[in-house]
């Protein structure tokens, strides 16, 4: 039995970012407390909690989901890809290049959830058009550039990828 006042954790196995991570988590974190708090991954941001904004956004089996809902328990045994394990030995991942040179970045919060969003779509291949990227995106909110920005990163990036024949992967 445990102590009143006392939390309960439990062991936790899961991949994240390429490397195999067994974490003792207390039973009420979620998936964002684990990457934050229990790994120190910070690029995961943490805001509205009822998985309505995306800024906590990440790949899990590779599709996209809000972080603050999934509890951390659940994810034991599956693959987890934050915005830090986006880019390749110090090199930026064409995604990443595109929302620079586009300017898709104004205050950045709301960036790692757009970037792992939109890194999903471009894994299916090929250009996908403005409003399937609107789609793809909606679940993420930026108060800052209006998406017109985003919109146009995706695009580019898109066709980077294409042109290089590698859908949503490194050229």
């Amino acid at each position: 039995m445990t102590a009143p006042g006392s939390l309960r954790t439990l062991s936790v196995t899961l991949d994240v970012n390429g490397t195999r991570h067994v974490v003792d988590t207390p039973v009420h974190y979620t998936l964002l407390d684990l990457l934050r708090r229990g790994l120190g991954l910070t690029g995961t941001k943490e805001s509205c909690r009822e998985g309505a904004c995306g800024a906590c956004t990440v790949l899990l089996d590779g599709r996209p989901v809000a972080s603050c809902l999934v509890l951390a328990a659940s994810v034991s045994g599956r693959s987890v890809l934050t915005i830090e394990g986006v880019a390749a030995e110090g090199t930026l991942h064409p995604l990443q290049e595109a929302f620079l040179a586009s300017g898709a970045v104004q205050c950045g919060y709301c960036t790692p959830g757009m970037i792992l969003s939109a890194l999903a779509l471009l894994r299916e291949g090929g250009v996908p058009d403005e409003a399937t990227i609107r789609r793809a995106l909606s679940g993420n909110i930026c108060r800052c550039t209006g998406y017109a920005t985003i919109v146009e990163a995706v695009q580019r990036a898109a066709a980077r990828l294409v042109a290089a024949r590698v859908p949503g992967g490194r050229p």
